[in-house]
């Protein structure tokens, strides 16, 4: 319970309650290191500010907190992971690596357009697979917050706690990710797709291109993972459609 003490005071933060007075009292109270004198000073500045939230209970604040970062994790790792999730998503389509894009080109004039694009789709492929695969790990980051990591969230803008679990998870990410990605690609021969078009293009160039296919996708595929977390914290703190259970409206709602 003691962990997630402050952390929940980054979603109070945006409703309608002053952020410095907060912050000021807060300071003052984690001296003490005590959770419920904390917890105290919370309720006493939101009930004096007159927000709705003043009469939440200390568990309904820390459950709404543990809820609206599990449902936007959760809502990411769900759309991501489905059929087309990065391919048919404009912002998070993963394309060739910038070491390989003259030999797109180059292999395009050439008429191999329809081989650059089989192999552009099995790296989308692999990223969906790789996303539905992740869920847990953000979710055992939300259950370690620190008192410290509550106080950087309180501080931060509206995607500080996608900040906070893109520093906690990239490494778990990445070890979970790569090898479920690389089996993916072999899976549906993205792997010899790449190696038919660099082999095609090293044949004319001077310069040989050899990148690691795998880590290109991993990278793309957590960039694309942490967007979409980063857009559904914000929706989650500002939109009241977002805000899909009985628990999330009543902390976050204005």
């Amino acid at each position: 319970m003691k962990k997630y003490t402050l952390v929940l005071v980054s979603m109070l933060f945006f409703a309608n309650v002053h952020a410095q007075g907060i912050l000021d009292k807060l300071n003052k109270s984690s001296k003490s290191d005590s959770s419920k004198s904390v917890l105290s000073t919370i309720n006493k500045t939101i009930s004096g500010s007159g927000g709705k939230t003043g009469s939440l209970s200390n568990e309904e604040i820390i459950n709404g907190l543990k809820e609206a970062l599990s449902v936007g994790t959760n809502n990411s790792t769900k759309k991501l992971g489905a059929v087309d999730g990065f391919f048919k998503d404009a912002a998070l389509k993963i394309l060739m690596p910038e070491e390989a894009k003259k030999a797109e080109k180059t292999l395009r004039d050439m008429g191999m357009g329809s081989l650059v694009d089989k192999a552009i789709l099995s790296m989308n492929r692999a990223a969906e697979d790789a996303a539905g695969e992740v869920g847990n790990i953000f979710l055992d980051a939300i259950k370690h917050m620190t008192l410290t990591d509550g106080l950087k969230i309180l501080q931060g803008g509206d995607h500080a706690a996608t900040d906070y679990l893109k520093a906690q998870t990239t490494a778990a990410l990445i070890e979970k990710m790569r090898p479920v990605i690389d089996a993916s690609l072999k899976k549906v021969d993205a792997t010899t797709y790449w190696k038919e078009v660099f082999t095609a293009y090293n044949k004319i160039a001077f310069k040989k291109v050899n990148p690691d296919l795998t880590a290109h996708v991993t990278e793309k595929a957590m960039d694309g993972i942490f967007y979409s977390v980063a857009q559904e914290e914000q929706k989650i703190r500002k939109d009241p459609a977002a805000q899909v259970t009985e628990l999330l409206k009543k902390v976050f709602g204005k």
